[in-house]
């Protein structure tokens, strides 16, 4: 396969440094140079590489690459079901889920010596310094001589997000080894509530230049419209508008939920869970003691008839009673479907996107904690989000599943938005928090 120009600068920034950051936007082809670049190193009598990545991703986007385009590596892919067992085959690649790190903190450090190189697909996955996950992977990182970590999304609320992930890269050389000192550094406090606690941090004017400053030697990022020619992208919304049982819930909730907070006695755990209660209201249903109750179905029904005038569609749906109520309409109306969430197994998931990808069904229900990394749907030319995810990161990412290399079509990315509800607030927060997710990637293009 032959190397776009960005791609050939992210590799030439690969060979020249040991522990690098490709912040690429996603279907820029961060997987190929990243296995181009171990594979040179293997041909030189480099170690085996170790890649952690979320498990949709673990065949269909490594497995499927490697097998494409290095047939000459081999690999094993190690999941719940066979950790140790994956890990004693022989195999110059050895993939496993984000969570595995927990796992392999636990070895001793013998088991390390087959490997030197580390890469993290997803690196956003460790923003929490404080998860098991991320202080699993402190553990193990100095087991590694080259480090890489890939994420088109790395700080989906605050330039704080991006800390850890560097941490876990060098050590700390370029945004220290102290985070709370990282933090006085880049933020102000504001007091938002009566508790010494209800602070947040809000990012200082110039952080933005000041972070790419110290971190441009190491990162790459390639913005996806600027190097990869194709057909554009339409983003709009269309409006949905509740049934008066589901406003009535909703206004009787909001109500609440804005005396609550006039009170100040509401945490930000608190302020958390009411959004997420407004938002599941707003989507037509109410769950309550592991229970559902239906409020609206007219939404799923909207949603259809968009994929109705459509050849082949990808609709990510949020709660469980979307899902249902998405496949109980598609199968009455004849319209050909797949799920992918996270009760679908790997094995299934591969298959599932290999049918789309030949058009064998009309469209594809993806969760979006499941199916908005890494997976290539470029058969479809409509993205459907049923109702918002208060996460920037994942709506970014799950537009570029159709919107990505090997696109031919002009293609459309659709927000059902629930007129006179806090959807609309969310998506413009999502918006304006994703354009804070460019300032900063901005600076640091061309690096």
């Amino acid at each position: 396969m032959e190397l776009w120009d960005h791609q050939k600068t992210t590799l030439e920034l690969m060979q020249r440094e040991e522990k690098t950051f490709d912040a690429s936007d996603p279907g820029t082809g961060k997987t190929y140079v990243a296995l181009k670049a171990f594979n040179d190193r293997r041909l030189a009598g480099s170690k085996s590489m170790l890649v952690l990545a979320p498990k949709s991703l673990l065949q269909p986007a490594w497995g499927n690459d490697i097998s494409k385009f290095f047939p000459e590596l081999t690999y094993s892919i190690s999941n719940a079901s066979n950790r140790s067992d994956a890990f004693e085959v022989d195999a110059d690649i050895y993939i496993t889920n984000i969570d595995a790190t927990k796992w392999l903190a636990k070895q001793p450090p013998t088991f390390f010596d087959i490997f030197d190189t580390l890469c993290i697909d997803e690196m956003s996955y460790y923003k929490h310094r404080t998860s098991a996950r991320s202080k699993a992977a402190n553990k193990i990182k100095k087991f590694f001589t080259y480090r890489h970590g890939m994420t088109g999304t790395p700080h989906s609320n605050s330039v704080t997000d991006i800390w850890h992930q560097f941490f876990i890269l060098d050590d700390g050389d370029r945004l220290g080894t102290n985070f709370f000192a990282f933090r006085n550094s880049v933020c102000t406090p504001k007091q938002v509530g009566p508790s010494p606690r209800m602070v947040k941090w809000k990012d200082k004017e110039g952080a933005e230049e000041a972070i790419a400053s110290l971190i441009g030697d190491i990162t790459s990022r390639n913005l996806f419209e600027n190097c990869m020619d194709i057909p554009p992208n339409h983003t709009y919304t269309v409006p949905y508008t509740l049934s008066r049982s589901n406003l009535r819930q909703y206004n009787e909730l909001l109500h609440n939920a804005i005396l609550q907070l006039e009170s100040s006695s509401v945490t930000a755990v608190n302020e958390a869970v009411l959004r997420n209660k407004l938002l599941q209201v707003a989507a037509g249903v109410v769950y309550a003691d592991g229970e559902s109750t239906i409020l609206d179905t007219g939404r799923a029904e909207l949603v259809i008839d968009l994929v109705e005038k459509r050849k082949h569609s990808v609709v990510f749906f949020n709660w469980t009673h979307q899902k249902e109520q998405l496949a109980a309409e598609a199968h009455k109306r004849g319209v050909t479907y797949e799920i992918i969430d996270g009760s679908v197994p790997n094995k299934r998931r591969a298959e599932i996107v290999e049918a789309y990808q030949a058009g064998f069904f009309q469209t594809l229900f993806l969760h979006p904690k499941t199916g908005a990394h890494g997976l290539t749907l470029t058969k479809g030319t409509t993205t459907i989000w049923v109702s918002p995810i208060y996460e920037p990161d994942l709506l970014k990412q799950g537009m570029h599943r159709i919107y990505r290399g090997g696109q031919t079509e002009v293609t459309e990315t659709i927000l059902i938005e629930a007129k006179n509800t806090v959807e609309q607030k969310v998506y413009a927060i999502l918006d304006r928090k994703q354009t804070s997710m460019v300032n900063l990637l901005g600076l640091l293009q061309g690096n």
